[in-house]
Order: structure tokens, then sequence, then C-alpha cells
């Protein structure tokens, strides 16, 4: 079992600290060298002034001795009273030397080639200056602790808005409506930026799960007449003597709904992709040609009915767009406009946009059933009435790429379907 990690508010604390404490570090130990030198500059400059007025003295009467100020000695190099102590120090200032129980500053200088020292006793001072240390020490450490307190309490204040989206993330249930993530008016540039990012992934996501419902509510809809076709035109043909044109008009017919169900497995799969990932597949397609194509392809509906199929001439046409799909867009309203005629002539033609524009000659969608069917694509409830055969998939796929279906009832007879491409 893998340890838990920090939490975000334990690290920035202990980072606070360690910062903290190395800035603490360095003031003292800058604050030290600072007092060893002015220290220095201090015993070097009394030490002087003391060595050089009693050297002057001496110049001026060879039998001067040394008032024996309390805490303050003169020695020369060949003195029998020089401690062993201070034998064999280099001219110079040399600190921090034990004589005996005491600690002292000595200042040694050559004089007319004769060694003179200056020794004075600093262990009040000293004792002085490591209560002042011991001092700094812990106030240094009262600083260090009330930095800890006041790192704690901030932080946490800080991290109370980060605290609260992190609960109403949790809090959200996947088997209902995610919503939004809201957040305080005083919230921080950085939340705000984490919120508008989860509450982008609840958008796309929520998109996704409405494709999958889709996909799944219209295909369960959409598939059952071709299936029900196909099951019934071969328990037809496998009948015993059934002769060959009965087979053969039974074969025909698992042909045709085998390839409405192409169209409409193609059309379902490109509602549950993302509109992006479609339009990585696009490229360059005659419009014009493929038109006639498709119409060529959905002649052999039109048996058995006084009904004609007639595309007007219409200059080369390109568009960018899945090839599949256009074909499948464009087959699903012929075929609903060819299954809803009876006699007459389905004019279909390529209009400025570009757009395919078909007109039929059937019985005729009013307003009110158009309304209709827009609200039903709207709802996405999947069902069909009596529309026409997946009029509402072919809106939906219209909405998911950017194109527009247009469904006007014709003044004189029948209905006119309008897929304009790119909106």
């Amino acid at each position: 079992m893998s340890a838990r990690p920090a939490s975000l508010r334990r690290r920035i604390v202990l980072w606070l600290l360690a910062f903290a404490t190395a800035l603490t570090v360095a003031v003292i130990a800058q604050g030290a060298f600072v007092v060893e030198y002015v220290e220095r500059s201090v015993w070097r400059s009394l030490l002087t002034v003391e060595l050089d007025h009693f050297l002057e003295r001496r110049r001026t009467d060879p039998a001067f001795r040394w008032d024996g100020t309390a805490g303050i000695a003169v020695y020369r190099g060949d003195d029998p009273a020089l401690p062993p102590e201070l034998s064999g120090l280099a001219p110079g200032l040399h600190d921090d030397l034990r004589i005996g129980a005491a600690e002292y500053v000595v200042l040694v200088r050559d004089d007319g080639g004769v060694r003179h020292l200056l020794a004075m006793d600093i262990d009040g001072f000293t004792r002085d200056e490591s209560g002042s240390e011991w001092l700094t020490v812990a106030a240094a450490l009262l600083l260090l602790a009330a930095i800890g307190v006041a790192a704690v309490v901030g932080v946490s204040r800080l991290l109370r808005p980060l605290s609260r989206l992190a609960e109403r993330i949790g809090a959200m249930q996947p088997e209902r409506e995610a919503g939004r993530v809201v957040l305080e008016p005083d919230a921080g540039a950085e939340l705000v930026v984490i919120a508008d990012a989860f509450n982008g992934f609840l958008q796309r996501n929520a998109e996704f799960v409405e494709r999958e419902r889709v996909f799944v509510n219209t295909a369960s809809h959409e598939l059952r007449t071709p299936v029900a076709v196909i099951s019934g035109a071969a328990e037809l043909a496998l009948q015993p003597g059934a002769g060959a044109a009965t087979v053969r008009h039974q074969l025909q017919r698992i042909q045709r709904s085998a390839r409405e169900m192409e169209q409409l497995i193609a059309m379902l799969l490109a509602l549950a992709k993302d509109p992006s990932r479609l339009a990585r597949g696009t490229r360059p397609l005659a419009l014009d040609a493929l038109l006639a194509e498709i119409v060529d392809a959905h002649e052999h509906l039109t048996a058995g009915k006084s009904l004609q199929l007639r595309l007007a001439p219409s200059p080369p046409v390109a568009i960018d767009a899945p090839p599949g799909i256009v074909r499948a867009a464009v087959g699903n309203l012929l075929r609903n406009a060819i299954e809803n005629s009876d006699s007459g002539v389905v004019d279909i033609r390529i209009a400025p946009g570009p757009a395919v524009v078909i007109r039929d000659p059937g019985h005729g969608m009013s307003p009110e059933r158009i309304s209709e069917l827009y609200t039903r694509m709207a709802r996405g409830d999947g069902s069909r009435g009596d529309s026409g055969i997946g009029l509402e998939l072919t809106a939906r796929l219209c909405e998911h790429l950017g194109w527009r279906l247009e469904l006007q009832p014709d003044p004189e007879r029948g209905t006119v379907a309008t897929l304009r491409f790119g909106g």
C-alpha cells in the first residue's frame, strides 16, 4: 500500500519554514561576521592608542613603567614575566587567547628592535557577548515559531477556497447532471483558471455522454425497421416451394435494407464522434458527381410507383466534407421523399451555398408537423412519429456538423428539404 502524499498545505508550510530558517541563519551569520569585524576593529584601535601612548612615554622617559591599570598589561618580548601563552606570537592583533582562566586580546608590535605586547582582559565582555548571542538565538527560535504559526494559519486561510472547490467537485454525482462549479466572488485568479478548466471538461463530458445517449436511443429505434425487413424477407425466401422470382425479390429487399442500414450506421457513428474528429476526415468532394451517384442508387425505390427522379444539371461544385456522411444524409432525405410520394416528379438540384434541394410531390408536411419534428429532435427522444425515416437523425447530424436542414411545405403539394453545407 503506497504512502499517502503530503498535503499541499503541509508542503507550503514546510517550505516557508525552511525558507525562514535559512533566512534567519543567514542573517545571524552575517550579524556575527559584522560583530566580529567591528569587534576586532575596536580592539585594534583601542590597543593601538594605548600602546602608542606607552611607547611615546618610554621614549621621553626610559624609566616609565605601566601604571598597572586593571585588566591591561604591557610586556617586552624578553620580559621574564611574559606569560607562556603570549610567547612566540607574531606581530598583529590576537583575540580569544586564554591566559589562565581569563580571555585576552593581545596587540603585538616591534619597536626599535624590541617586541612589545599589550594584553587586555576581555573575559567580562566575552561573557556579555555570549549572553547576547544566546538571546539572539532564542529570539530567532521564537521568530521561527511565530512564522510557523502564521504560516499554518495563513496557508489554511489561503487554501480554504481550494478545499471548498475540491469538496464541491467531490460532491458531484456522475448519475446526475454535473452542472458547473461556481466560485465565490473573491476567489483568486488561479482558482478561476482551475474552475474554468474543470467546467470545460464537464461540458465536453456532457456532450460526450449526450452523443452516447443519442447513439444508443437512435440506433435501437432506427435499426429496428431494416432488421425486421431483412428477417422477414429471409423467412419468405426460405419458405418451401418459393420460386426463383420470389427468392430474387426477397434478396433484393434484403440488399436494399442492408444499404439502408449501412447509411444509418454511418450517420450514427458520425453522431457518436466529436465534431473535431469528423473535421479531420473531410476532404475536397465533387458534390455534383456525388449527387448524381446518390440519385442513381435510389432509382430502384421508385419501382411500382408513377414517380420520377429528376436531377437538374449543375456546374461543378466542390465542398469539404466526409463523403460517407454526405452520401448518408442526402440519401436519407431522398429516400424519405420517395417513400412519402406516390406519383409525380421528385426534383433534386444544387443551390448556391452550396446546398442540396429536394422537392417531392408527396402528401406534404404542415408547419405544425415540421415544428413537431424539430421539437422531437431538440428533445432527443428518438421517436420517429410519421415524419419519415431518419429525418430527426439527419437533423441531428446536420446540427452536429454545423450544417443546416430546412424543411418547408411546398405551396402546391409536398415538401421542400434543403440541406445547407457549412451552416
